[in-house]
């Protein structure tokens, strides 16, 4: 037998892909895990057990679609928004917001503008200081104003100043009257010899011979029209009858009719609203500081404007966002606006570009990081960047979830918690709907980190949403037999989910969680576990001054398949054994390696009823029994405590021939 020394310095390459078992030639492997389960990678290189979660209340009327929408009203108050079927509730330090609006209820009724839980999954939103646009194609535009208090929300319908036209029916009529311009080109004035205008020619066009269009913007009398010209006319004579039509069929384009806007940001002072039920793939900006003002009328540079993707397939955007450029996502490929330099998008230069062909999921916003925008691709095999690159000049796709595609089990949202300290990185969190369990990555560009992990709870994670640095979650737990959905909120320095904390006391009570097995700890330390019966627990001992009860999740940090590499070759087919694991560990209290309990405390004086010790630095495990082809490191916390692995040092024992 022959005894090697490896050593896995850190976990930066995150949870692998299975199919990538093999690629033992990669330096990533050295770096990766096979399971990295409710642990999120630092950028140091070791790895963290999750927070916990906190309880903050249930959500009665969330089966038929919820959804949670950050809000920041100012730097000392932003908010949770849970929508739910015709209702939303908020939410502000990890509490909710009682008395909306002096109204005795806990939410805004939301059904006067159309928000039913089935639309809610693919609404699109923006904000501007107090005030949010909510759009989906099936309703209006919808405005939330935040008002003088936490307490104090409006929302309606959006009255638009004007909307843009559209040909959905074209027609052409040649009225019998002259018709004679003031001037060739710009705003031009056109009087008839006869009465041949309505109000409703407001948005068609005059086609006129030998050259000339004009857009009708403004309606006088029957003989007098005024418009914006497409074509400058020939000259200001005067245009003989059978020369000169009326181009008609123009209606609004959005009208309950013929549907709404599907996405929507602000960009460069204007509101920008990105493809509609019956234009799909058609961009629209406000005038300049006009937000609701989409009509195009004077052909200034802060004139509404419009634009379509031309091109051979079909591309319905379902997504746009401000960034470097204005960049506008669709079902089948990914494009921007160009801008030259600080130039400022007008009428003359608005025109869309293709960039990638990936195509993005409707109702996964896309989130800004670090220069790139992350998005889910649009059957939700990967998570994708859409970077600028100055060697091309334009905008590429990379592949984020390149290795570890398998943790993407049918995603449903896309959330981005940035950084607040060193000992973080931004967290890309992607909940899945196939079995309701969490991706999360752990990304650092500068280190070139992109680091996969998997969180699990007892119930489905449905939704999430992250309020400047705090991360809430819908989850959907079994209780009595019954799915009820609970609002809940990762929370540092604790280890239980749906947890409840409190001070002195010899039970917890208000507990949602009747029937359930729960885990005790009592200043610090871990008591036998309790089931809850009508909504509390009594502890073995009281709580002298601290307590948390919450429903136990287990961590998970399994290694690849131990490699060793020879001058004769590898041994990837050889019977292993690990002898020894030497656990690099940070501030820890307890954990299992290969089944096997690792200690902390150590017999002496006052240990009892005492919490386990906090433990840095290394701890070894001898007497690992077991050959196998496939060895691996595997380290299992079960108990509610401290765990920072930082890195393992192993003695591998293999046969010398098989």
């Amino acid at each position: 037998m022959t005894r090697f020394i490896n050593i896995q310095t850190n976990f930066t390459s995150g949870e692998i892909d299975p199919l990538l078992r093999a690629r033992i030639d990669l330096k990533q492997y050295e770096n990766a895990c096979s399971k990295l389960t409710n642990v999120i990678v630092q950028p140091q290189g070791g790895v963290k057990r999750r927070a916990g979660l906190k309880y903050i209340t249930e959500i009665a009327n969330a089966s038929s679609g919820a959804r949670l929408v950050p809000f920041e009203f100012s730097v000392a108050d932003s908010y949770m928004l849970v929508f739910t079927n015709n209702q939303m509730a908020v939410f502000k330090d990890g509490a909710l917001i009682t008395n909306i609006n002096a109204s005795g209820n806990n939410y805004l009724d939301t059904s006067s503008v159309g928000l039913t839980g089935s639309r809610l999954n693919t609404i699109c939103y923006t904000q501007s200081a107090d005030t949010m646009i909510i759009v989906h194609p099936d309703i209006n535009p919808v405005k939330l104003v935040r008002g003088g208090t936490d307490a104090s929300w409006t929302i309606s319908a959006i009255t638009f100043d004007s909307i843009p036209f559209y040909a959905f029916t074209q027609t052409f009529t040649n009225p019998a009257a002259t018709l004679t311009p003031d001037k060739t080109s710009g705003t031009v004035k056109l009087t008839a010899s006869a009465s041949v205008f309505t109000a409703g020619s407001v948005g068609q066009y005059i086609n006129a011979t030998p050259q000339g269009r004009l857009r009708i913007t403004a309606y006088d009398s029957g003989t007098v029209v005024r418009g914006i010209t497409e074509i400058p006319f020939f000259d200001t004579n005067a245009i003989a009858s059978g020369s000169w039509e009326v181009e008609g069929g123009y209606e609004a384009v959005w009208s309950s009719g013929r549907g709404w806007p599907r996405s929507v940001t602000f960009h460069e002072g204007r509101l920008f609203f990105g493809g509609s039920k019956s234009r799909v793939s058609t961009v629209w900006g406000s005038k300049v500081g006009l937000f609701f003002d989409f009509r195009p009328d004077s052909g200034y540079e802060d004139d509404a404007l419009e634009a379509t993707l031309d091109t051979n397939q079909l591309n319905t955007i379902i997504d746009i966002i401000s960034a470097r450029d204005l960049q506008v996502f669709t079902t089948g490929a990914e494009f921007y606006v160009p801008q030259s330099g600080l130039d400022p998008i007008t009428p003359t230069n608005f025109f869309v570009k293709a960039a990638s062909k990936n195509g993005a999921k409707e109702g996964a916003r896309v989130q800004q990081l670090d220069g790139g925008t992350i998005y889910l691709q649009r059957q939700g095999k990967s998570l994708n960047e859409f970077i600028y690159t100055d060697v091309e000049a334009t905008y590429t796709t990379q592949r984020v979830s390149l290795l570890s595609s398998h943790l993407m089990k049918n995603p449903k949202r896309l959330a981005l918690r940035k950084a607040t300290s060193t000992d973080e990185g931004d967290l890309l969190l992607v909940p899945n709907v196939s079995d309701g369990t969490m991706a999360v990555y752990t990304v650092l560009r500068s280190q070139q980190i992109v680091a996969a992990s998997e969180f699990i709870t007892d119930g489905t994670f449905e939704e999430v949403g992250v309020d400047v640095s705090d991360i809430y979650v819908l989850v959907k737990r079994v209780v009595g037999g019954s799915n009820r959905y609970f609002v809940e909120l990762f929370t540092d320095g604790t280890y239980t989910d749906c947890n409840k904390t409190g001070g002195a006391g010899s039970g917890a009570s208000g507990l949602p969680l009747n029937g359930k097995t729960v885990n005790v700890l009592a200043d610090g330390v871990v008591l036998e576990d309790e089931v809850v019966s009508s909504g509390s627990v009594t502890f073995e001992r009281a709580a002298a001054s601290s307590y948390e009860v919450g429903l136990p999740f287990t961590t998970q940090v399994k290694t690849m398949p131990v490699e060793v590499k020879t001058t004769a070759g590898v041994r990837t087919s050889f019977r292993k054994r690990i002898v020894e694991v030497n656990a690099m560990v940070y501030q820890t209290q307890h954990f299992v390696i290969n089944d096997k309990l690792v200690t902390f405390k150590k017999f002496g004086e006052d240990i009892l009823d005492q919490p386990e010790p906090t433990y840095t630095g290394l701890k070894e495990l001898e007497g690992i029994l077991g050959y196998s082809k496939e060895a691996y490191v595997n380290v299992t916390q079960t108990l509610p405590l401290k765990m920072t692995l930082l890195g393992l040092e192993y003695k591998v024992s293999t046969y010398a021939g098989t």
